[in-house]
């Protein structure tokens, strides 16, 4: 079960994100907080630290948490998050429709990509991500089969990362990245509603299992009116 404090935290969030609590208002109190939610001051204060340390929230002394400003969707690039988990803060109509899953033997950039020889077979796993009936992210996932085994439809509709932990025991330790804007591509038109846009924003990604194996490429594309990428930072002195 979900420590309370992380319920509390996502709650918030998806208030946040629907316009619930609105950029420079001002949260309700650690005691008010604490009254609605029926727990402890203690659980309050991890919540609202959690959103503080991802730039939902600054405490401001004799004012209390002021909201910061998310008028548009936030996609962290710092942290390693599956979709299924963002989609709770996203909060709105959010659908994922797998449009096509297979096994290939990789082509030479792939390889490359991956850090494998042709004689690894790998998933190509293409899925769109549908918020408030706008598809507007295309994650295009290739992984290697010798590590992630029975993939299906099912799991890719659901969460893969999720499927990789506490089905196959695996642990997903750490990622490089890189975002680049990209024109689209004939891919792009057929799966996104791209509108009047032309460019996409891509962010790549090599992740990694806990003993240093590189098991998953993944480029994410997104229309670019729809996001803002963010590593929230904090100065400490």
């Amino acid at each position: 079960m979900q420590n309370k404090f992380l319920t509390i935290y996502n709650e918030l969030v998806r208030r946040i994100q629907r316009g619930e609590y609105y950029a420079g208002e001002v949260l309700p109190s650690e005691h008010e907080l604490k009254e609605a939610y029926d727990t402890s001051r203690e659980t309050i204060r991890k919540a609202l630290n959690l959103l503080v340390q991802n730039g939902y929230i600054h405490k401001v002394r004799g004012k209390g948490s002021v909201v910061l400003d998310h008028s548009k969707f936030e996609f962290p690039v710092s942290g390693l998050t599956s979709f299924k988990e963002l989609s709770e803060q996203f909060g709105g109509d959010i659908r994922t429709t797998v449009e096509q899953l297979f096994l290939s033997v990789p082509g030479e950039e792939l390889q490359k990509a991956l850090g494998c020889e042709d004689d690894i077979r790998v998933w190509n796993v293409i899925r769109s991500r549908e918020i408030n009936g706008e598809r507007i992210i295309l994650d295009k996932d290739y992984l290697r089969q010798d590590y992630i085994k029975g993939l299906t439809k099912e799991i890719a509709e659901q969460s893969i990362y999720e499927y990789i932990e506490e089905e196959l025991g695996l642990e997903i330790s750490f990622a490089k990245k890189q975002i680049v804007v990209e024109r689209t591509t004939e891919e792009d038109e057929r799966y996104l509603d791209l509108q009047e846009h032309n460019q996409v924003v891509v962010i790549r990604s090599y992740v990694y299992l806990s003993d240093a194996t590189l098991f998953q490429y993944t480029e994410s594309r997104h229309r670019p009116d729809k996001f803002q990428f963010v590593d929230f930072a904090r100065r400490v002195k």
